[in-house]
C-alpha cells in the first residue's frame, strides 16, 4: 500500500473539484494568540486557511501534494500562502517553525500506517514546545454500506479494516478512534469531540476531532 500514500493523480483530477467541509472548532484557539504562527498540511483549496484568516489568524501557510488544488486556492484567495509539497510528507521548514498545525481530513486519504506515522512525526517536528495539532478525520461507519466495503477491501488487499475505494478512484480510511489516538502518542491530547460531517462525495458520516499539544 505505499504507493496510497499521495494518490496525487486523483487529487490533481477528480479531486481538485471536491468541496470540504470539516468544521473548525474556534472555541479550541480562543486562546491562541491571533498571531500565531499557523500551518494547514493538506489544506486543498485553502477553505480553513480562508476561515483562519477571517477570525484574525494573520500567519496562515498551507501546504498541499496537489498543484491542481492549490493552484484553485491560489485563485480564490491570491492573499493567502499556499505552497505545493514536492516530498510528502517532508516539509521545508525548520524544527519548531509553527505554533498550530491542522490536519483536516488528511489521514483518511493515506490508508498505510507507516505513511500515516511518519507524517504525524514531521508535523510534531515543525511544531514548537506547546504548540497545538488539532486533527480532524473519519471514524469507522457502522452502516451497512461501508462495513461490507470495509470487509470486502480488506480480504481482496489485506488493508487494515477501514480501508476501501470509491466510486470515483480514491482509496481511504476510517478509523477506529483508538488508532487515532494512538497516532498522537507523544502529544497530550487536550480534547475530542464527535462530529458529523458531508464527505466530499455527499454522504453524511461521523468524524472526530482531537485536539493535542507538544510537550
Amino acid at each position: 500500500m505505499k504507493n496510497l500514500g499521495s494518490q496525487i493523480a486523483y487529487w490533481d483530477s477528480v479531486g481538485a473539484t471536491k468541496r470540504f467541509t470539516h468544521p473548525v472548532n474556534f472555541t479550541w484557539l480562543t486562546g491562541v494568540s491571533r498571531k500565531s504562527r499557523v500551518l494547514d498540511y493538506g489544506c486543498g483549496y485553502g477553505r480553513v486557511m480562508a476561515e483562519l484568516n477571517e477570525q484574525g489568524f494573520s500567519d496562515v501557510s498551507g501546504v498541499d501534494l496537489s498543484p491542481a488544488l492549490i493552484s484553485r486556492g491560489r485563485q480564490l484567495r491570491p492573499d493567502l500562502q499556499f505552497e505545493v509539497l514536492e516530498s510528502p510528507p517532508t516539509l521545508a521548514y525548520v524544527s519548531a517553525s509553527f505554533d498550530v498545525v491542522l490536519l483536516f481530513a488528511v489521514l483518511t486519504c493515506i490508508p498505510d500506517d507507516d505513511a500515516q506515522r511518519a507524517l504525524v512525526a514531521e508535523l510534531v517536528r515543525v511544531l514548537a514546545p506547546g504548540g497545538l495539532l488539532y486533527v480532524s478525520d473519519m471514524v469507522l461507519q457502522e452502516d451497512e454500506r461501508n462495513r461490507g466495503r470495509y470487509a470486502a477491501y480488506a480480504q481482496q488487499f489485506g488493508t487494515p479494516y477501514g480501508v476501501f475505494a470509491t466510486g470515483d478512484g480514491a482509496v481511504c480510511r476510517h478509523h477506529d478512534i483508538t488508532e487515532l489516538r494512538a497516532l498522537l502518542k507523544n502529544l497530550d491530547i487536550l480534547d475530542e469531540r464527535r462530529v458529523d460531517v458531508t464527505t466530499m462525495n455527499h454522504h453524511r458520516s461521523k468524524a472526530v476531532q482531537l485536539l493535542a499539544r507538544k510537550p
